[in-house]
């Protein structure tokens, strides 16, 4: 969780899926309690661009690491 909250990074599906497809996610963080309709396809972009997808926290844990004041079903650290 500190990879996230120490880095740049950017918030929400939208944006991660952005990131991921232009090639500037270095990992992607998917909450395990988001709705699977939304993540599996994020999940198999990571795969098909070879990004690293992380599962090991909640909507709230992402979003309290991303300094938000709600939940995230995704969030992504970014190179620079």
């Amino acid at each position: 969780m500190e990879r996230l909250s120490g880095s740049e990074k950017v918030v929400g599906l939208k944006q991660v899926r952005r990131a991921v497809t232009e090639g500037r996610a270095a990992v992607v963080f998917l909450a395990c309690d988001a709705d699977p309709r939304l993540t599996e396809s994020l999940e198999e972009l990571c795969r098909e661009h070879r990004v690293e997808a992380v599962w090991d926290y909640t909507m709230a844990q992402l979003g309290k690491a991303c300094g938000i004041a709600v939940g995230t079903a995704a969030a992504a650290v970014v190179h620079k």
